[in-house]
């Protein structure tokens, strides 16, 4: 990979920062192009200490600014596109994230065409392929279980539909007559340092007495990494640069887990925490069934209140069907196909969260301090 040059979409989010790093760690890229609409303050600073032998450009733009798009994909060889609107209230209106996701991703297949970058990969998302009931259950699956979600919650549609054009231009012939390979990765609920969720639960749990909101205790699912997550990415560049790998890599989406244990949203977020004496709650919760057709009436009152004001609801159907569903699968096709295997034992996954857990507690605590003072 050395003299390559890379552009990574979204690269100020979650993901996508984990990715430039492993990128410049593990790899010999001449260039990285790093990406987003804006990038929080300080970011930079850290991004200008990663630079070694490899050049970090960061570009601030929009994902549907189409002249953008083609000047931020030339010279390019391999394109991460991370870009997108992670949400699962319906908070933002459905034709704002259908733009984003979809059509920004459509543009950006088609701005690569018109730079002839001969690679991209595509971090789908596990809501592509469901949960459709909390009833039903789905357990290890494999990738060849046609398994797809049937609701139209806008963010898991939106994906489904992103990952489906990526997947579709494999084998699209690019304008200097070469020929364009993509593949997915449906990774597992993502955790790690700087998880946007996993920060929401504990900050709101460090304003309610060290208690954390239930979001899924009847569930079970199989975490994943950040870490391992980017690293999944690494290894589908080098697979799809690999004759002897690249046949059958290319069009394919793939699982992507890690030794994590199977758990329930709920533990997950105790199991991380509860070295800061953060607790589970223990109150009693209304009945599924119930908490279903609740957040069925939720989103209507949102959808009536969007001409005056956002509302974001407690929950609705989608999130109490996603957090309280048992819904796991392998990631034996990214093991055989990709080499995957996880850079990071769930132990050191867990210390790295942890500690990173420990720095929010002090920074609440910071926080108390100087307004008793």
């Amino acid at each position: 990979m050395t003299g390559w040059s890379c552009l990574v979409t979204g690269a100020g989010g979650f993901l996508g920062q984990r990715i430039i790093c492993l990128l410049v760690e593990k790899t010999e890229l001449k260039e990285i192009r790093a990406l987003d609409k804006a990038f929080r303050p300080g970011l930079r600073e850290e991004f200008s200490k990663l630079q070694n032998k490899t050049q970090l450009t960061v570009l601030e733009g929009d994902i549907l600014d189409e002249p953008f798009l083609k000047r931020a994909c030339q010279d390019v060889l391999v394109v991460i596109h991370t870009s997108c609107i992670i949400d699962v209230f319906g908070v933002p209106h459905r034709k704002s994230i259908m733009n984003v996701n979809v059509n920004g991703t459509q543009l950006l297949l088609e701005a690569c065409v018109q730079a002839s970058v001969p690679v991209f990969i595509y971090p789908s998302a596990l809501g592509v392929a469901g949960p459709n009931s909390y009833k039903e259950i789905i357990e290890n699956r494999e990738t060849q279980d046609s398994l797809e979600n049937t609701r139209s919650a806008p963010y898991p549609h939106s994906k489904k539909l992103a990952e489906k054009a990526v997947l579709a231009a494999n084998g699209w012939t690019l304008k200097n007559g070469d020929t364009f390979y993509t593949c997915a990765l449906r990774p597992m609920c993502i955790y790690g340092e700087g998880g946007p969720f996993l920060t929401a639960n504990i900050n709101e749990a460090l304003n309610n007495n060290g208690i954390l909101s239930s979001v899924g205790k009847f569930s079970t699912v199989n975490p994943v990494y950040v870490g391992n997550v980017a690293w999944a990415h690494i290894l589908a560049l080098r697979a799809l640069w690999d004759p002897k790998k690249a046949l059958s890599v290319r069009g394919q989406f793939y699982y992507i887990s890690d030794d994590t244990p199977h758990q329930s949203y709920d533990n997950l977020s105790y199991t991380l925490s509860k070295e800061f004496s953060l607790r589970l709650d223990s109150r009693w919760s209304l009945p599924l069934s119930l908490m279903y057709w609740i957040g069925f009436l939720l989103e209507i009152v949102t959808l009536l209140l969007r001409p005056i004001c956002t509302y974001q609801p407690p929950f609705n159907h989608h999130t109490v069907t996603l957090s309280n569903s048992v819904f796991t699968f392998s990631y034996k096709k990214a093991q055989r196909d990709l080499a995957y295997e996880p850079l990071y034992s769930w132990e050191e996954a867990q210390q790295k969260t942890v500690e990173w857990v420990g720095s929010l507690v002090d920074r609440h605590k910071e926080t108390l301090k100087s307004k008793t003072q």
